[in-house]
C-alpha cells in the first residue's frame, strides 16, 4: 500500500527551518561494466505486487508495494568515525511528490537505497564527508537480494578496491561483505555508486557523494550539497512488478529531480532542499549529475563562479562570471556566488525547460530556489509553502 507519511511529518515553523538550514546540514533535510545479466528489468521484481495487465495505468505511483520510504540524505562526518563506515542497501519507495505537494503524489515504487550504519535508507545516499590525507575504509555489507558494490569516482584505491566487477572478477554477492580502503588524495566533492550492472543499479537509486575537504578548508556562510537526475520511471514500476515493459536502449525520463525530488517539492523546507540565504551570504553549492544526461543548471540573478571541477581547484585565472553551466553525467562542479540580488525569491533550474515540468505540467522538476531569509514572511513565499505542502 501507499503509505501515508503525514500523521508522522514533524513540521517546521519557517524560522525553525531557517535556523536548521545554514551550511551543510540543510542538505541533510534534503535534501556497470559487469558482463551478468540477472537484473534484466524485465524479470519480475522484489515488490509485492500482485499487479496484472489491468492494473497499469501509465503512473508508476500506482504500482502497490509495502517498501518502507526514504528519507532525506544524511551527512556522515567520517573525521569523526576514524574513517570508517558500513553501507548497505535497501529496497525503499520514493516520493517524487508528496501527497500534500500540487500535482502528487507521485511516487517510484521500488528504488535500491543506500544506508549507512544504523541510518535511514536514502535516494541520493549519505554524504560520506572528511578531510584530505584520512584514510578511508568503507564496508559494504550486503543484506540485499542482488550483489552489488561500491565504487568512487577521483580517489586513490587498489585495483581490487575500484568496485568495477569487470575489470576486479569481484562484486558482494548477498549476505556478502568487503572493505574498500580509499585514499582521500583528491579533495573535491565526488560521485560514489554500485558498479555492478550500473545501468540499472545507477538508475534505482544507488548513488551518493563523497566530500573531501581541502587540509584548511575556507569555509563560506552557506554550503549546498545539490545531485541532479533525470528517471524514466517504467525502470522503478517494472523492477517492482508493474506490467510495463522496458529497455534501457528505450529510456526516455519522464521525472526530473534535484536531490530525489521534483518541484515543488524541491521547495519544502524539511523534505527539499531549497537555499536560504542572507543578504551577502558567500554561498557555495556541490552539484553532481548523477543522471545520463547533461543538465545546464541556470541561476537566476545571481552571477557565480565555478570554482571546483571533479576534484580540481580552478584557479582564479581561469574562473569568469556566469548564470549558466552545463553539467555532464557523472561530472561535479562546485559554484560559488555572493547573495547580493534584491532579496526575493529566484529559481535555480535546468535550462532544458522541458526538465523543468512533471509530465505536461510546468513548471515543476529540476528546479529549486534560492530564498532569501528577508523574503519569508511575504504573500508569494506562503504561495510557494502552500504548492510544496509545507504546512507551519
Amino acid at each position: 500500500m501507499i503509505r501515508d507519511r503525514c500523521e508522522n511529518r514533524r513540521f517546521l515553523t519557517r524560522r525553525q527551518a531557517i535556523a536548521a538550514g545554514g551550511t551543510a546540514t540543510l542538505a541533510a533535510f534534503a535534501g556497470c561494466l559487469s558482463t551478468n545479466s540477472d537484473d534484466n528489468p524485465s524479470e519480475e521484481g522484489s515488490g509485492s505486487s500482485d499487479n496484472d495487465e489491468s492494473d497499469w495505468s501509465g503512473d508508476a505511483t500506482t504500482v502497490d508495494t509495502d517498501h518502507p520510504y526514504t528519507t532525506q540524505p544524511e551527512i556522515i562526518n567520517l573525521s569523526e568515525t576514524d574513517g570508517t563506515v558500513t553501507l548497505d542497501t535497501v529496497n525503499c519507495r520514493h516520493q517524487l511528490l508528496d501527497e500534500s505537494v500540487a500535482g502528487g503524489p507521485w511516487e517510484l515504487p521500488e528504488v535500491w537505497a543506500w544506508k549507512a550504519d544504523d541510518g535511514d535508507p536514502s535516494v541520493p545516499g549519505p554524504i560520506l564527508r572528511t578531510t584530505e590525507g584520512e584514510d578511508l575504509e568503507i564496508t559494504y555489507h550486503n543484506s540485499h537480494e542482488r550483489p552489488h558494490t561500491f565504487h568512487v569516482h577521483a580517489l586513490g584505491k587498489s585495483w581490487m578496491d575500484d568496485g568495477t566487477p569487470t575489470t576486479t572478477g569481484k562484486q558482494v554477492n548477498p549476505g556478502e561483505e568487503q572493505t574498500y580502503e580509499v585514499d582521500t588524495d583528491v579533495p573535491g566533492t565526488h560521485l560514489y555508486h554500485c558498479h555492478y550492472q550500473t545501468q540499472t543499479h545507477l538508475d534505482l537509486g544507488m548513488y551518493g557523494l563523497v566530500r573531501v575537504d581541502p587540509k584548511e578548508y575556507d569555509q563560506p556562510d552557506k554550503e549546498f550539497f545539490l545531485t541532479i537526475k533525470e528517471w524514466d520511471t517504467r525502470l522503478s514500476a517494472t523492477t517492482a512488478g508493474g506490467d510495463v515493459s522496458y529497455s534501457h536502449r528505450d529510456r526516455n525520463p519522464d521525472a526530473f529531480t534535484m536531490n530525489g525530488r521534483a518541484a515543488p517539492y524541491t521547495l519544502h523546507p524539511e523534505d527539499g532542499s531549497p537555499l536560504i540565504v542572507t543578504e551577502g551570504d558567500r554561498v557555495r553549492i556541490h552539484i553532481a549529475n548523477t543522471g545520463y544526461e547533461s543538465h545546464p543548471i541556470h541561476l537566476h540573478s545571481h552571477r557565480f563562479e565555478v570554482v571546483e571541477k571533479d576534484g580540481g581547484v580552478v584557479p582564479p585565472a581561469g574562473r569568469h562570471k556566469e548564470d549558466v553551466t552545463n553539467i555532464a553525467p557523472a561530472e561535479r562542479k562546485t559554484i560559488e556566488f555572493v547573495a547580493d540580488a534584491d532579496p526575493g525569491l529566484y529559481p535555480m533550474h535546468c535550462h532544458k525547460v522541458h526538465h523543468v515540468m512533471n509530465e505536461d505540467s510546468y513548471p515543476g522538476g529540476m528546479l529549486t530556489g534560492i530564498v532569501y531569509e528577508s523574503a519569508m514572511e511575504t504573500e508569494q513565499f506562503d504561495e510557494l509553502m502552500e504548492m510544496a505542502g509545507f504546512d507551519e
